[in-house]
């Protein structure tokens, strides 16, 4: 993995060198001399957050409100409590 670094201007002048780059490691941008932004190629993002999505992201997936959900019944799942 290669860890490369840029400023914003050279990543502004040269946005596909940076993203050819982020094929092979992290491509730090910095503002001022300090970190403040990290491109990564998506299948490395959907390595480290495991590929899972937040619910609220689904539900506003387009043609959502056409999907029609069916939940099973499941049984009774209430128990007497034993105080013995």
């Amino acid at each position: 993995m290669t860890i490369t670094t840029l400023s914003s201007r050279a990543f502004n002048q040269d946005t596909s060198r940076a993203k050819k780059a982020a094929n092979d490691g992290p491509v730090f941008i910095t503002d001022c001399g300090k970190p403040a932004h990290v491109l990564l190629s998506f299948e490395e993002y959907q390595r480290i957050t495991g590929g899972h999505h937040k619910i609220a992201d689904l539900l506003a997936m387009p043609g959502i409100a056409d999907m029609e959900l069916e939940i099973p019944r499941v049984g009774d799942l209430a128990q007497a409590a034993d105080f013995s």
